[in-house]
């Protein structure tokens, strides 16, 4: 039984179906526009040859799994077919499953949970360039612990961007969230206040917001660094999570995105939002080979109960369960 076969039989579990649902709904653009091709492909080719790999090789570039994680798919294919003596193009198909999730995983641990601080506040810093949802990544967050019975507080560290301290109130408002905000202020003293009443009142959980700049990576990297100092200062191995937010219809410049924000701070996890938007859902594992950070969260919707705990599991399932 191949991994693929595993996952359906865990997932079509009546206590699963929920989520699962949800990544099927949500992946639905980057199933259709890949499996379609990925069957197409088979038809095509009965038996397995370089045109078939040629072709399959396209297919994977234009899902945006990107080029280098393509060779080595590509690689690793070829060497399984010789191994095992493969020439049945829907056999081969099933074992494209099996080694996505492999690539993915790549030997390591994949820990796509929050790491919460045992003692005080855990404070998650979130980046990222302006119009990629981190405001309203914060607000889905927000409900999603408040609904787990989580104290949240919501800081506008945000405070030069037309619209970005009252986008962030709106959000308190639906998540009945406090939040602590000053505009045209100095963003490091506006999460000082936030944080010493995050302290005195007792909350479980805070979330910052933070200028999407990214024009002036040096101006970016001091204000970060400000930020990261301030919080240290007042807890203690804060921020516990650094999340960058990419628009996961941006396709490759997310990437770019990526490795930029990678270079100036230090990037604990990735939200891949407006993943439902795409056709190229395969960003989540360029992603992953470009800069080796997990994907943490992903966005499958615009309603606040749409953001989802990334599980690679349900990620391949969403894409693959048509094959």
């Amino acid at each position: 039984m191949g991994l693929f076969d595993k996952f359906k039989n865990i997932l079509t579990k009546k206590e699963e179906q929920k989520e699962v649902e949800v990544y099927d709904k949500g992946l639905e653009k980057t199933r259709k526009e890949f499996t379609s091709k990925l069957n197409l492909l088979t038809m095509k080719y009965n038996r397995i040859n370089e045109e078939y790999f040629e072709e399959l090789e396209e297919i994977l570039i234009m899902a945006d799994i990107g080029v280098n994680t393509v060779m080595d798919f590509i690689d690793r294919l070829k060497k399984r077919v010789k191994k095992e003596n493969i020439t049945s193009s829907a056999l081969l198909k099933e074992i494209i499953v099996d080694e996505m999730f492999i690539i993915y995983v790549n030997g390591d641990i994949i820990e796509s949970k929050i790491h919460y601080s045992q003692d005080g506040p855990t404070v998650l810093l979130f980046v990222g360039v302006n119009g990629v949802g981190k405001t309203t990544t914060i607000g889905k967050l927000a409900h999603k612990l408040q609904m787990e019975g989580k104290k949240v507080l919501l800081i506008a560290g945000d405070t030069f961007r037309a619209g970005a301290v009252e986008q962030i109130q709106e959000w308190g408002t639906i998540t009945d969230s406090e939040v602590v905000m000053k505009e045209n202020a100095d963003p490091s003293s506006v999460i000082y206040d936030g944080l010493e009443k995050a302290m005195q009142e007792q909350y479980d959980v805070v979330l910052i917001d933070t200028a999407g700049r990214l024009q002036n990576k040096d101006n970016l990297m001091k204000e970060l660094d400000k930020m990261n100092k301030v919080i240290g200062k007042l807890i203690p191995g804060a921020p516990h999570e650094t999340l960058l937010v990419i628009d996961a219809t941006t396709g490759q410049n997310g990437i770019s995105q990526a490795k930029s924000f990678k270079e100036i701070t230090n990037i604990t996890g990735i939200v891949l939002s407006k993943l439902d938007g795409t056709a190229k859902g395969g960003i989540v594992l360029a992603i992953k080979e470009a800069v080796g950070i997990p994907v943490k969260y992903i966005g499958l919707g615009e309603g606040k109960d749409d953001l989802k705990v990334f599980d690679i599991e349900k990620y391949i399932y969403g894409l693959f369960k048509d094959i």
